[in-house]
Formats: structure tokens, sequence, C-alpha cells
């Protein structure tokens, strides 16, 4: 029994002594009921929306100062004209447009009952359905204040308009998100174990005593594994477009570009991983683990960034998924060029140019 008892402190002793161990032990699931506590949720808050108001009286000001004030919207910019509300979807960040008629408080002592036009960006339908419902509990709200102050029976009425997807397809959602997913995690994870592989077989020497540069090194590993994520990525689109008949309505050729930059970046984040750990199932472990619930629960492919907290919000922004989603609904449902994504575009470059660059530096710090 002695032996017993020293044995299973030992493995104690082991166990505490593995840091790695530890972190999976009690890092993960910490990590995990955090993303998932607070990045799971159905609600929104602080959703981006444009206000375009017709009629500009103390009833439409009374509304919009009542909406500014809900933790859900905030008012991102007011237009002055209908032609404007498709640049302002297009550019992605503002969700919702609320038009308010022309001669709306006459409408409503005139006629009892004005009108309120709710035109959402349906590139995601969960998001379109509930800012419309939140929109609606606040109007409802606001007329029986003011039914119950005038004793009067006047009504708000809304009416709702939905770009990109007036059907409020679940998969034209979901077509731009699983094409993201899948080649972020496969593309890092095939890279993330190239090195580390050449490590475990034992042929690491002939890359250390051969002239090829660290970058030649680096470049070698992506290469072939571009080739075939972009046949994974066009395999995709194809079903999309011919199964679940996903439209396509931006530039063919700029889609296939911004897609090789994400699947650049994504293999270069995977042979960061490949060169930073020494066993494959080590880097395996960090591209799955490391790499799966960010890209899932922050990329904005389920749940709304924006209705996350703050510091969620500041993360989501280290993960190329993110950036991508915008890029590829844009393309794909709005058909927007160059110059509405660009900033994204920039964004992935920076990234990728960081992940290839840190990964020559750990490369020849491992060949020293």
């Amino acid at each position: 029994m002695k032996r017993f008892i020293g044995f299973v402190k030992k493995e104690f002793y082991h166990i505490f002594r593995d840091k790695r161990s530890m972190f999976i032990l009690f890092g993960m699931p910490i990590a995990q009921i955090l993303l998932f506590g607070f990045a799971i949720t159905n609600e929104i808050n602080n959703v981006n929306i444009a206000i375009l108001d017709q009629s500009k009286d103390s009833e439409t000001h009374k509304i919009i100062n009542k909406i500014s004030a809900s933790a859900y919207f905030h008012i991102e910019q007011e237009i002055t004209n209908e032609a404007q509300i498709e640049s302002v979807f297009k550019k992605g960040k503002v969700k919702a447009v609320l038009v308010f008629e022309k001669g709306f408080i006459k409408n409503l002592q005139t006629q009892k009952q004005a009108k309120v036009q709710v035109i959402t960006d349906a590139t995601d339908p969960n998001i379109a359905n509930t800012i419309t419902n939140y929109v609606n509990a606040i109007l409802q709200n606001h007329t029986q204040e003011i039914n119950k102050a005038n004793k009067a029976t006047y009504q708000i009425q809304t009416q709702t308009q939905l770009y990109y997807n007036p059907e409020l397809k679940s998969v034209f959602t979901f077509v731009p998100g699983v094409m993201t997913i899948i080649l972020m995690l496969v593309s890092a994870m095939m890279t993330s174990i190239s090195i580390t592989r050449e490590k475990e077989l034992g042929t690491m020497e002939i890359l250390l005593v051969s002239p090829i540069k660290p970058f030649q090194v680096i470049l070698g590993k992506v290469f072939p594994y571009i080739f075939l994520s972009v046949i994974n990525a066009t395999v995709i689109l194809v079903l999309g477009f011919f199964v679940f008949k996903m439209p396509i309505e931006g530039s063919l050729i700029l889609l296939a570009l911004e897609s090789i930059l994400f699947i650049i970046s994504a293999l270069s984040l995977g042979i960061l991983i490949s060169t930073i750990t020494d066993s494959q199932q080590t880097a395996m472990m960090i591209s799955l683990m490391g790499l799966m619930l960010p890209v899932i629960l922050l990329s904005g492919f389920i749940f709304p960034i924006s209705s996350m907290p703050y510091p969620l919000q500041v993360i989501s922004n280290i993960i190329p998924a993110k950036w991508f989603i915008i890029i590829i609904k844009a393309i794909l449902l709005k058909g927007a060029s160059i110059d509405i994504i660009w900033k994204e575009t920039l964004i992935l470059i920076g990234m990728t140019v960081f992940f290839i660059a840190l990964s020559i530096k750990k490369y020849k710090i491992r060949l020293e």
C-alpha cells in the first residue's frame, strides 16, 4: 500500500511540474467557460444603426433619443436620403436603417397612425430578426406612453425591408462561415505539423546543413498547401452556388485573390505553430484547441461581436477569420469591390507578413 501511495504522489509531482498538463487541466476549462459564457448569446448590444429622419419633428426626436439611450443600439450616423442606404450597408458597419416618414407627427395626430420603416442587413438572418423585434418593442413602449399621456389610440406601424437576403436563408450565413473555418483550421493544421515532422523523422539535420535559406524553407513548406487549400475553397463555393443557391454578386477574381490571401495567412500561422513546437502531437493540439474555439466564437460567424464584452471585442481583432468573414460576405452577398473592403484586406496582409516574419525568426533561432 505504501508503494502505491508513493507511486501516486510521484504522479502528482510529475503533473504539477508539467506546465502544459496544468494548463490543460485548469487553464482550458476556465478559458472555455469564459468564452462560452460571454460570447454565446442571442441578444444584441450596441448594434450600429443609421437614421433617415424625413420629418425632423419633436416626436421623431423623442423616438430617436429613446433608441439611442437603449443599450441595444448605437446610432452610427444620420443619412439624408434613401440613395445612401445601399452604400451604408455595403461598408458593413451599419446593420439597420430606420426611416421616419415625412409628416410623422402630423400623420400621428390627424390619422392616428404613423410609419417607421426598418431596413436591415439580412446577411445574418438572426441578427436582422432580433433588430426588428427590438425596434418594435421600443416603438410599442413609446406608443403606450403617448397614449397614456394623451388618452388617445395612436399607432406607430413598422414596415420591414430586408437587404441582400430577403428570404432570410440561413445558408447565406453558414456557407461563408463554414468556408472560413475549414480553410483556417485545415490550413493551419496541415502546416503546423510540417517542420515538427522533419524533427521527429530526423530529417531536420539535412535542412540544417543544406544551403537553403530559412525563408526558402518556410515558403517551400507553405506553397504546396496553397494549391490544395485553393481546391478546398473552390469545392465549397461550387457546392454553395449549385446546391444551396448561394449568390456570388461580386467579382470572382477579387473573391479568388482574397481567398488566396486568407489561405496564405492561415498557412503562415500554421508554420509559426510548427516552428515553436517540438512534436506533431503538440502542434496538432495547439492548432486545434488554440484556433478552433476562437475562430468559431470570436469571428462573428455565429454570434455578433458587437454584443460581446469589450475585452472579447478587442481580442477578436487578432483573429484572421473575423476579417475574412467580413470580406467574403461583402463580396458574395453585397457585390462589394476593393474600395469597400480595402481595410480588411490590408489587415490580413499585415497579419500574413507578421506570421511569416516571426516564423523565419523562430526558425533562425532554432538553427542557432
